[in-house]
């Protein structure tokens, strides 16, 4: 009987844990999971005002870790350390996925004019450069509007999810009205966007579109 596959998830919050488990019994059945969470990769982050070479180094150490820990395919499901998946890749032979590719590649092929959405600068500037990378590689055009939920985030960590919500909402609400797609940069983010009313343009969050991929990489992988 051939052995299960094993995927890892490297969480910078515990709040992601259970939305991932979820998502895990629904796209990936037969395919065992863990949770990895370090809240000080993001912490740092947001306090460095970017990502460091340190948080980079760490977060390639902890995909490591994972794979110690039987882990066929990893995946870093913050987007603010996310560029941290290029190290671990230069030093690993087993996939790593990072959440919101498949995201960019779903929005840079709608093209037009791409709303981005966060409510952290961190986040923000990475997911903006990871849709330029994207459609450089692809070869598309595309115009990119920005749009930062000032203040919800410091909300959320308050534990005024009230108010992280409104801010959400009414930035979301403002910038749909502006281009063609939205994409979230945050995988938090799309329990807000599902309040938003129906008829506006498609909004795209990470964690389905994540799924989908795991679940191809899954499929073909056979390193163990």
């Amino acid at each position: 009987m051939p052995t299960p596959r094993k995927l890892a998830f490297i969480h910078t919050s515990h709040v992601l844990i259970p939305l991932f488990t979820q998502l895990a019994k629904e796209h990936l059945p037969g395919v065992e999971t863990f949770h990895m969470t370090d809240e000080s990769l993001i912490k740092n982050t947001i306090a460095a005002g970017e990502l460091t070479a340190n948080t980079i180094r760490r977060v390639a150490a902890m995909i490591g870790l994972a794979h110690d820990g039987g882990a066929d395919v990893v995946m870093v499901t913050c987007s603010s350390i996310g560029r941290a998946t290029a190290l671990a890749r230069s030093q690993y032979d087993f996939p790593v996925l990072r959440i919101d590719e498949a995201l960019a590649e779903k929005a840079i092929a709608m093209g037009g004019r791409i709303g981005v959405a966060a409510t952290l600068g961190t986040t923000l500037e990475p997911t903006l450069d990871l849709l330029r990378e994207t459609a450089a590689k692809a070869s598309r055009e595309m115009e990119l509007i920005p749009a930062l939920a000032v203040g919800a985030f410091e909300a959320v960590i308050a534990g005024d999810i009230a108010t992280h919500d409104k801010l959400l909402l009414s930035t979301l609400s403002e910038l749909t009205g502006r281009v063609d797609v939205v994409v979230l940069a945050q995988a938090s983010m799309a329990r807000v966007a599902a309040q938003l009313p129906e008829g506006g343009p498609p909004i795209l969050a990470s964690p389905e579109l994540a799924m989908r991929q795991a679940k191809e990489v899954l499929e073909t992988y056979r390193g163990r």
